[in-house]
């Protein structure tokens, strides 16, 4: 089977659509509808199930989804170290990030990055912890920013430490002047995004007794930010995603400080490939200022 068989086969996964697939990969959906065929005759499994509402994969599909992700991801180490070799300076890399490392950190490193290797071309993907965590494993990803830094086919660095804060509306303070304690939480409600009530927050929540009938969810941190403004409850942001939000509220440390804990994750096959090389010491340089910075403040 072709190289590109399999490419249709892990976009078909990921769309669940033949349109789809066919638009992002420029050919028609009855050429994607042959060429599931087709590997479904070769491997004598049936790849997806079919019905009037969906279509998903079958239990062969999902089992031999990650061994073609890591083919394809392979495939593209080879042409990369290819073009390495021919002293090509051109390339492909994919980025996966939280929306807090989106706005904070990555303009300024793929700024610096470009002026170095212009002809790069930068793919970033964004998305919850877990689902960055993935597709570093799978070989979707090359580097990809997360608190979950454990996995196979994973190397992970520590990053920083980043601390988790209370929003409160911008009148209200503290007893004890300066930072939110138990005393303070009693009848209160909290809005946050739902992905972190699985993530580092969630431990400062049940430590703290806040129970789940006192949280709602929100659909990204502007937004919770917005309805702290208009006190209808409060929020729980880290450091990292306060960086370029603004509004008429006040951001408190807790009086026990609670923090997640951001490292970068590399897939295993890609960490020696020049340009994740490359980007990776960017993205490293960049975090030793953004520490110095935060430090002198």
């Amino acid at each position: 089977m072709k190289i590109f068989t399999y490419q249709i086969f892990a976009s078909v996964a990921e769309t669940a659509s033949f349109k789809k697939t066919a638009q992002q990969l420029h050919i028609t959906p009855s050429a994607v509808s042959h060429a599931i065929a087709s590997m479904e005759n070769e491997l004598g499994l049936p790849l997806l199930i079919r019905n009037r509402s969906e279509m998903v994969l079958s239990q062969a599909g999902n089992e031999l989804l990650p061994m073609v992700e890591r083919l394809l991801n392979e495939d593209r180490q080879i042409h990369a170290r290819a073009a390495k070799i021919a002293g090509l300076a051109g390339g492909t890399l994919r980025i996966g990030a939280i929306s807090s490392v989106c706005i904070a950190w990555l303009p300024t490193i793929i700024r610096h990055f470009k002026k170095q290797y212009p002809d790069v071309s930068i793919t970033i993907v964004q998305g919850s912890f877990r689902e960055i965590e993935q597709g570093v494993a799978q070989g979707r990803i090359d580097l990809g920013f997360s608190a979950n830094q454990t996995g196979q086919h994973v190397d992970a660095h520590f990053l920083i430490d980043d601390e988790i804060k209370c929003l409160t509306p911008k009148d209200f303070v503290p007893k004890n002047g300066h930072s939110i304690s138990q005393a303070d939480l009693s009848g209160q409600h909290f809005i946050l995004q739902r992905a972190d009530y699985d993530s580092d927050t969630k431990v400062a929540l049940d430590e703290l007794d806040v129970k789940p009938q006192a949280i709602n969810y929100s659909i990204d941190d502007q937004s919770i930010l917005a309805m702290v403004e208009a006190d209808l409850g409060w929020g729980i942001l880290p450091d990292l995603a306060l960086t370029r939000l603004s509004g008429e509220v006040s951001a408190y440390p807790f009086e026990k400080g609670y923090f997640r804990h951001l490292g970068l994750l590399t897939n295993s096959s890609a960490k020696n490939d020049p340009l994740v090389q490359a980007m990776k010491k960017e993205i490293l340089n960049y975090i030793v200022e953004f520490q110095t910075k935060k430090a002198s403040v």
